[in-house]
């Protein structure tokens, strides 16, 4: 049994509704869905959560991942702008 959704209005900022927006369809989401969905991991403590877990995998891995990330770079690292070939 799912409960009555009600219905509410809200004002935005032209550009906060678009990023919203944007941010709804690269996860798949109708907009609705997203902001009902940050109200919920907001308030469930559910965000809170998930930032303290990623707060983790960087403090255990992120020397790892600053290493990983300069081995990515380096085969770029001696090409300039506008330096001849």
């Amino acid at each position: 049994m799912t409960s009555a959704k009600k219905q509410t209005q809200i004002r935005l900022e032209e550009d906060t509704l678009e990023a919203g927006k944007a941010a709804a369809r690269a996860r798949g989401l109708d907009f609705n869905r997203y902001v009902e969905r940050l109200i919920i991991e907001d308030t469930t403590g559910a965000r809170a959560a998930g930032m303290a877990a990623a707060q983790r995998l960087i403090d255990e891995h992120g020397s790892y991942l600053d290493d990983l990330e300069q081995q990515l770079e380096a085969p770029y690292a001696d090409s300039q702008p506008g330096a001849a070939a």
